[in-house]
């Protein structure tokens, strides 16, 4: 498969701090990357780096569909076709979960997502769309954060901490969905803190450790011993 993101020996710095050190990675068109470490890796910082939000100085390369992202401003990069599912999803507490949804929509990229088909692939969101989408449980949150993200029609999608704090029910929904998701021929990096379950997702893994790749390869290439090691150093 031809790669849709390249990130080419990326580093960035937060003042004289260097929290991500030559980190180089790709994923492939309709792909999944399982991006894993402990916190303080420098997860979010390289998907803030992918997504324009970085506020650190960096160097390297991080290439889109073949066009250099690095230094693009984040409002250009939703219009080239990148989403990102926020730890802590990020919703707007004064709007609705139908308003919330809409707001996706701002970038005006046509695709397959709508929102009648984001409502088949969470109907309860279709049931309370005329709630606050802060008065939902915490899994129905993550549900209307991963539709927002859907209705950009975004070709690559960054999530970040998907199933943190969810009970294993709702993390077993939201992967179902995700799996519908990438149906579609979405791309997806997923930051994950439960290694087993993103491993099992994805086609290829990444593991960070203080800003540096410690393994790296096909996610299936791996006994839980060496991605333990690559996780904690030791």
């Amino acid at each position: 498969m031809a790669a849709l993101l390249e990130i080419d020996a990326l580093q960035v710095w937060y003042a004289d701090l260097q929290a991500l050190y030559g980190v180089s990675l790709q994923v492939d068109e309709g792909g999944v990357l399982a991006l894993i470490g402990a916190n303080g890796a420098g997860k979010s910082t390289l998907l803030a780096a992918v997504c324009g939000l970085l506020e650190g100085r960096s160097s390297g390369s991080i290439r889109f569909a073949g066009r250099e992202l690095l230094g693009q401003p984040a409002h250009e990069l939703a219009r080239a076709g990148i989403a990102l599912l926020p730890e802590g999803r990020m919703l707007f507490p004064s709007l609705t979960v139908e308003e919330n949804l809409r707001m996706g929509t701002l970038t005006r990229r046509s695709g397959y997502w709508t929102l009648p088909r984001v409502y088949e692939l969470f109907p309860v969101l279709a049931e309370f769309r005329l709630r606050p989408a802060t008065a939902l449980s915490g899994g129905q949150q993550q549900m209307v954060a991963i539709a927002r993200a859907l209705l950009s029609n975004p070709r690559l999608l960054l999530c970040d901490e998907i199933s943190l704090g969810l009970a294993p029910l709702v993390v077993r929904q939201i992967y179902a969905a995700l799996e519908q998701v990438r149906a579609q021929g979405l791309s997806i990096v997923l930051v994950e803190q439960e290694v087993q379950r993103a491993c099992q997702t994805a086609d290829s893994v990444c593991c960070l450790l203080k800003g540096r790749v410690t393994l790296q390869g096909a996610a299936n290439a791996f006994e839980y011993a060496q991605i333990a090691q690559a996780y904690f150093g030791h």
